[in-house]
């Protein structure tokens, strides 16, 4: 029996994109501001993820100024608190344009005991947001990579997970875009894992395919009922 729903956050309960493009830019600069190149620095910016999900950077401008020190430059630190503050700005933007579907299936788990456990990779910066956003009242728990110090798809960030809800992972269902590795992370573990497409494009829609796929919001919700035996 389903017990409890692991979701994903970005591209899964929040979108950053409309039609493909993206609503607001993450990285405000343009790399002449910075004195490098877009190449440059956005091979140095990849990098970095492992490093800046688990929290090893204090915060945004920490990040900038190792990679403009790796290539002999430096930013005005007021420069600096600009980026990052337009940075937060920029990140907040899909908290503020939740789809309604998204509230409507999680008022649906809730009143069915269904209990709710959010499981993000991100920095500080990225979800600044999160506790007034409408959707922190749903969830039991949220564990965020960077205050843990572990991302996806390790399987300690699932197990943390499962231990603060006191579940096990056979009574768990994950929800995710899939990036990080993140439903072959919840699969080693034990959990189901399904492949929310719901706001992916096309060209990402069919990729995964050893994983179930939710191609609608609503679709969650059938899927337990089926599980489940019952009716939601």
């Amino acid at each position: 029996m389903i017990k409890a729903v692991f979701f994903d956050l970005f591209e899964t309960l929040i979108t950053e994109f409309q039609d493909g493009v993206r609503i607001a830019n993450h990285n405000s600069f343009s790399s002449d501001r910075l004195g490098i190149s877009a190449d440059d620095f956005n091979k140095a910016w990849l990098e970095r993820t492992e490093k800046r999900m688990i929290g090893n950077y204090a915060d945004y401008p920490s990040v900038l100024r190792e990679i403009l020190e790796q290539h002999g430059l430096q930013l005005d630190d007021e420069l600096l608190k600009i980026f990052h503050l337009e940075r937060i700005v920029a990140k907040a933007v899909p908290f503020e344009q939740i789809d309604p579907e998204i509230i409507n299936m999680l008022n649906k788990l809730r009143w069915n005991n269904i209990r709710l456990c959010l499981i993000s990779n991100c920095a500080v910066e990225e979800v600044m947001s999160w506790k007034s956003s409408q959707l922190e009242p749903y969830f039991d728990e949220f564990i965020f990579s960077y205050e843990v110090g572990i991302a996806k798809p390790n399987p300690n960030i699932y197990q943390l997970a499962c231990d603060r809800m006191q579940v096990q992972p056979s009574e768990v269902i994950f929800i995710g875009d899939g990036g990080s590795s993140e439903l072959e992370g919840a699969r080693a573990v034990g959990m189901q894992a399904l492949h929310a497409v719901w706001f992916l494009p096309e060209h990402r829609k069919n990729q995964l395919n050893e994983f179930a796929k939710l191609y609608k919001i609503e679709d969650l919700i059938y899927f337990i009922q089926k599980e489940n035996k019952v009716s939601i």
